[in-house]
């Protein structure tokens, strides 16, 4: 006789549960982890395979069959997390939903976050115990971070275009991401740098003095990690150009090259349109609005500020421009290319659950 998998148990939902599984499944800000097993139980209790549950809802399935059997064995209880080791809570499951969900769903007077003394007067309990809670869910009212979403109507097949390159470069062809690091101050403390010592920090003034600026244009090859950079004092189309040629002096003329850039209008001029007809191995691809985070120069400008220019010094742009210089040429010595692993299906749906999840939270 064959062998295989025993029959899953079969989910028979209590109708004295189902009000509270679906006040669950709603909670997705102060709740989230409940909330997705609330909607897993419901999903799995309406015959729909747990495999399809899983796909829907982004995890494994294996977890939607230890929630369903936990559910089935527990009901309600089992949904919800095991008791920790230690000395027993104070504070009351309660209490505990009424701050998240006051944190998340609400503003304090007069200002436009909670801090943990706010809202340990808000709601009756230490500051300190408003910053455990924090803390174990994860919460920092006063941490803000930013994104874009491209609105560019070509933004899927750009993005397939670009990540195509980076992970299937066409054969016999030089892939380069392209882009300008533009208006590069020169600067110097208005004090000395006290330099580092045993227990102290280097220690440098908080006010400057302008010197000047200057633009990098560089290249990045994808392959070999190479860098080809070189500095103007402006960044019209006529420098681009400049730098065009440069690119098509250094790379072997049997080569096709492929060019990352985004969408400034210095790459789109009259002028570079003329000499790309004159030089038909140049093939350009734009990236889409707002999304510099696809070019991987963009990656190696954040080393090279990081590395060189973020505390570094410097009286004039001659100055300024030798340490990029040696910065380059440091780098050229032993290249290290960045690995790309996103392919385009995965960026495309990590907007999409990006886009869904923003829009069910009301923004």
């Amino acid at each position: 006789m064959a062998r295989g998998r025993p029959p899953k148990a079969e989910l028979v939902l209590r109708q004295e549960d189902r009000p509270e599984l679906v006040r669950w499944s709603r909670r997705m800000k102060s709740s989230n982890g409940l909330a997705q097993r609330a909607r897993m139980v419901l999903r799995c209790a309406e015959g729909t395979p747990s495999s399809t549950v899983a796909s829907e809802l982004g995890v494994t399935n294996a977890t939607v069959g230890k929630w369903r059997a936990r559910y089935i064995a527990r009901g309600l209880g089992g949904l919800l997390d095991e008791p920790r080791c230690g000395a027993p809570r104070q504070i009351s499951d309660e209490k505990v939903e009424a701050v998240l969900t006051k944190t998340l769903e609400s503003m304090p007077r007069g200002a436009t976050h909670w801090s943990t003394r706010s809202m340990a007067k808000a709601s009756g309990i230490s500051y300190a115990s408003v910053r455990r809670i924090w803390h174990a869910f994860g919460l920092q009212p006063h941490r803000v971070e930013h994104f874009k979403l491209s609105n560019d109507p070509q933004f899927i097949d750009k993005v397939r275009d670009i990540v195509g390159l980076y992970l299937h470069p066409p054969e016999r062809a030089l892939v380069l991401c392209v882009d300008e690091k533009a208006q590069i101050q020169a600067l110097d403390r208005t004090q000395p740098i006290l330099p580092l010592r045993p227990g102290i920090a280097e220690r440098q003034t908080h006010d400057y003095l302008r010197h000047g600026t200057t633009s990098l244009f560089a290249a990045l090859d994808i392959k070999s990690g190479k860098v080809i950079g070189e500095m103007h004092q402006r960044h019209r189309s006529v420098e681009f150009r400049g730098f065009l040629r440069r690119i098509d002096h250094e790379v072997p003329a049997e080569l096709e090259v492929h060019c990352v850039l985004d969408n400034y209008s210095t790459h789109k001029t009259p002028a570079i349109q003329r000499w790309l007809l004159r030089h038909p191995r140049f093939h350009l691809h734009f990236t889409p609005t707002y999304s510099s985070w696809i070019n991987q120069v963009e990656r190696m400008f954040a080393d090279l500020t990081e590395k060189q220019l973020r505390r570094g010094t410097h009286r004039s742009t001659r100055q300024l421009e030798s340490a990029i210089r040696l910065y380059l040429a440091v780098r050229n010595e032993t290249p290290k290319p960045f690995v790309w692993v996103k392919t385009a299906d995965e960026i495309l749906a990590s907007v999409r659950r990006f886009c869904e999840r923003t829009s069910v939270s009301g923004h």
